[in-house]
């Protein structure tokens, strides 16, 4: 299963251009630390509450994308979630470069030096089990363009990229306002009785809040 800093970074490739959709830095920054946050979250690690990110396991997860963050929580001062994703995304150009590294690793990109960018390997990404899990961009456009009940994770990563801002720069043009109406029902979904559920929705405020200041 990719992280959700991977994912993010599959969801700003641009088709065919081997570059990245351009987002203001602070925008990428804070979706790669909210991600390692909500991975966090999703393994059990963390959790909120109004006034702060509480550690619920201190134990790593023995990922490498996550474990520096987990540890920073477990060794240092209660703060809210706020500062957790202000620190975190000080680590984004190391985050973005592991997981650009991972990405092609598992042979879902290359880097094209003829186009000075990246590209997909392959359309479909390799799983644990062998099975193959379709590109994050048109799962994620899917869920926003139909009615379709959406995976849990597809849940997060909507909520993580529009509370960053950048849903508007990947949708067509023209589609973001006909589909602002169903991101806002997509992002008051409840993530299938996912205890983490409450934590997802916290990172996202402060996020949203974090990206609104800078």
């Amino acid at each position: 299963m990719l992280r959700f800093a991977e994912e993010i970074l599959l969801l700003l490739l641009r088709d065919g251009g081997g570059r990245f959709v351009p987002v203001p830095g602070i925008a990428l920054d804070n979706a790669l630390a909210g991600g390692v946050l909500m991975d966090l979250a999703l393994e059990n690690r963390i959790d909120t509450d109004a006034e702060r990110l509480i550690l619920i396991d201190a134990t790593p997860v023995g990922d490498s994308l996550l474990d520096p963050t987990l540890a920073a929580i477990a060794g240092g001062e209660r703060r809210d979630a706020l500062y957790w994703v202000g620190r975190t995304a000080r680590r984004a150009a190391e985050i973005r470069q592991e997981a650009l590294s991972r990405l092609v690793e598992r042979g879902i990109l290359e880097h094209d030096e003829g186009r000075f960018g990246w590209v997909f390997r392959s359309r479909r990404y390799p799983t644990v089990d062998g099975t193959a899990e379709r590109e994050v961009k048109l799962r994620i456009l899917g869920v926003l363009l139909s009615d379709d009940l959406p995976d849990p994770r597809d849940i997060v990563i909507i909520g993580l990229a529009d509370a960053c801002g950048i849903l508007g720069e990947l949708l067509p043009k023209g589609e973001y306002g006909r589909a602002r109406a169903r991101i806002d029902q997509v992002r008051k979904l409840d993530l299938i009785g996912q205890a983490t559920a409450r934590a997802v929705h916290d990172i996202e405020m402060w996020l949203a809040a974090g990206s609104a200041q800078d």
